[in-house]
């Protein structure tokens, strides 16, 4: 069992893995086999077999019209979050892109502003044609490699913990 799984609440835990020895699996059933399985780190979900069955089933229920997420309601938790985009890399903040109306769009740059002159007096030009010394820096922002999570209450610390995972094949 990977340590992941091990810091998982042991009453959780105990619930979740008594679910993946079960008969076919319920709704609720299915939801925890892939709350189990997407909590697994080392190894990930891809690396435990028994984890490929829900897993499998979760990805081709994906893209049916309609798709609930199956939850675990014995875990307390819900559908996972989804965060497409990490944070920014020191010094830069979370800027997003303009459309030509100028209308914002995601939050998918990573901004910062700079002193270009650093002690020189000239500088550059900037949209209303006067000379600055500022200029504002931007930067892709960085795609999680997991992006979605599932938020996990500790029961014996009372902590909340994020377990991050992804989906793809």
């Amino acid at each position: 069992m990977s340590d992941k799984i091990k810091r998982i609440p042991v009453i959780v835990r105990a619930l979740l893995t008594a679910t993946i020895f079960a008969a076919p699996a319920a709704a609720s059933e299915w939801g925890c086999e892939v709350l189990l399985c997407a909590a697994s780190s080392n190894p990930s979900w891809r690396g435990v077999p028994s984890c490929h069955p829900p897993m499998t089933r979760l990805l081709s229920a994906m893209k049916r019209p309609g798709f609930d997420w199956p939850t675990c309601p014995e875990a307390g938790t819900g559908s996972p979050g989804f965060e497409r985009y990490a944070a920014c890399p020191e010094g830069y903040r979370v800027g997003r892109t303009v459309d030509r109306n100028g209308f914002a769009g995601e939050e998918n740059l990573c901004v910062k502003t700079m002193n270009v002159c650093q002690g020189r007096t000239h500088g550059l030009y900037n949209s209303d044609r006067q000379r600055s010394c500022i200029q504002t820096v931007s930067i892709s922002r960085p795609l999680r490699s997991e992006p979605y999570f599932f938020d996990i209450r500790n029961d014996t610390s009372g902590q909340t913990e994020r377990h991050w995972f992804e989906l793809h094949r």
